[in-house]
């Protein structure tokens, strides 16, 4: 038996965002469970490795660091995490100046596939020239990203699904659209993995349970198979630190389905002003909450500055705000949740689903306004509506009332519950037919 049946070696190579780290680390712990003769080496750069070296002990999963080309950034800004937006374009030049670095990665581990993001259009251009084969890994959802791929491929034709078309105010707020239809080398960044793909299909993070007409017309729009991963979302931690004990014994004083979580992400970050409307809007909706506050590396406030004047004392015991870091996961599984303000990136509505969260959508940047409409297209949440671009105090109020206290709140909540229940019945399945394909090529 040749070494390479003996041991299938993996290299995956993700965007440096916690958003995209996570689902591809989820994917090498269901490969080594799965397929019991695969090594993974996940290599990003070591701020980004540092918190998973601390949480995997699995030696069937090497962390492999990755070496931006030369840059003035320091190392702690070698992340999208926290980091300032001003500063994403400088972090993105230097990882498009860095193929040399990952080619130097791919000639020391020497893997036997290579599953990549979407962010570097010269990883299967490396892949190719080293003779090693590649897939993508999309970690948005199929509604997005057919979306995208339609606007580049028919500009002059409407969208086929109705109920995804973005009004002005929501195209222009979905800066991605402009990101892959404004000039070449976005174009290419996005549809480079369907043209030049050496495979036959692609992956995605998503199931069939929720986007099958998705799936589909990506599929027919670019001629290649589209194999859903399921969902890869992170199991809730079971040691609990001091603080998780604090935050648990908080919610479990609070009633069934009475609070929400309101978290945007790590890489969104609130201005001062939407800070304030976002506080009064909680405050006004009577509503119990936890509130992950963040503020981007070197721009952190004092929650006195930056919530509204007097918030926390109102407020009392009704809200918990908790800074930097919140145990989302673990969270969301308490049954005194029974609502998500989410920015609505792709890997927190997958947790919302998982656990049988609705969501209250209040979507900034990026594909995210494409993923609130899915949310409710799906029945699984509503969106805030705005005022122009911006979002209100009464609108938050309205639309957290809506989920938590109303009727039709207790609708949502059954819609969510059976689609998650639906999602689980296929999780094996689908990922399993993913693994498969991917060891399949792999050994090709």
């Amino acid at each position: 038996m040749s070494g390479k049946q003996q041991c299938v070696k993996v290299l995956m190579f993700p965007w440096l965002a916690h958003g995209h780290i996570s689902p591809f680390t989820e994917l090498a712990k269901r490969l080594i469970v799965i397929q019991r003769n695969v090594h993974v080496f996940l290599c990003s750069t070591s701020v980004n490795l540092e918190p998973l070296r601390k949480s995997i002990d699995e030696p069937s999963i090497e962390f492999v660091n990755f070496h931006l080309s030369t840059t003035e950034l320091p190392e702690i800004y070698h992340t999208t995490r926290n980091l300032p937006s001003h500063l994403m374009p400088v972090l993105k030049t230097a990882f498009d100046d860095s193929k040399e670095s990952f080619r130097s990665v791919v000639k020391t581990v020497k893997p036997d596939i290579i599953i990549y993001d979407f962010i570097p259009p010269w990883a299967p251009q490396v892949a190719d020239e080293e003779g090693i084969a590649s897939i993508i890994l999309y970690i948005f959802c199929a509604a997005s990203i057919a979306l995208l791929a339609h606007y580049i491929i028919h500009p002059e034709m409407e969208y086929p699904f109705e109920s995804m078309r973005l009004s002005e105010t929501e195209r222009k707020l979905c800066d991605v659209i402009d990101m892959v239809t404004g000039d070449a080398a976005g174009r290419d960044r996005f549809l480079g993995p369907f043209e030049r793909s050496s495979t036959s299909f692609i992956l995605i993070h998503s199931s069939n349970q929720v986007e099958a007409d998705y799936i589909g017309y990506l599929s027919k729009l670019m001629k290649t198979e589209v194999v859903p991963t399921g969902f890869l979302v992170q199991e809730p931690a079971a040691v609990e630190s001091g603080d998780d004990v604090v935050l648990l014994n908080w919610l479990s004083k609070k009633n069934p389905k009475s609070v929400v979580l309101v978290s945007f992400g790590s890489e969104s970050f609130l201005s001062k002003k939407e800070m304030e409307e976002l506080g009064l809007g909680l405050e006004s909706s009577g509503v119990s909450f936890i509130w992950v506050v963040r503020f981007a590396v070197g721009e952190k406030m004092s929650l006195d500055e930056a919530l509204p004047k007097g918030f926390i004392d109102r407020v009392g015991d009704r809200g918990l705000i908790v800074e930097g870091w919140a145990p989302q996961a673990k969270i969301l599984t308490h049954s005194s949740v029974g609502g998500f303000v989410s920015h609505c990136g792709w890997s927190s509505i997958l947790e919302a689903i998982t656990y049988g969260v609705p969501v209250i959508c209040m979507a900034r940047k990026l594909d995210h306004p494409i993923t609130s409409k899915l949310v409710v297209e799906l029945g699984i949440g509503v969106e805030v509506r705005r005022d122009g671009e911006e979002f209100t105090r009464g609108e938050i109020a309205k639309a957290i009332k809506k989920v938590v206290v109303e009727e039709e709140g207790r609708e949502i909540g059954r819609k969510v519950d059976t689609l998650r229940d639906e999602v689980r019945r296929k999780r094996d399945v689908e990922i399993n037919a993913a693994v498969q394909r991917i060891v399949q090529l792999a050994q090709a």
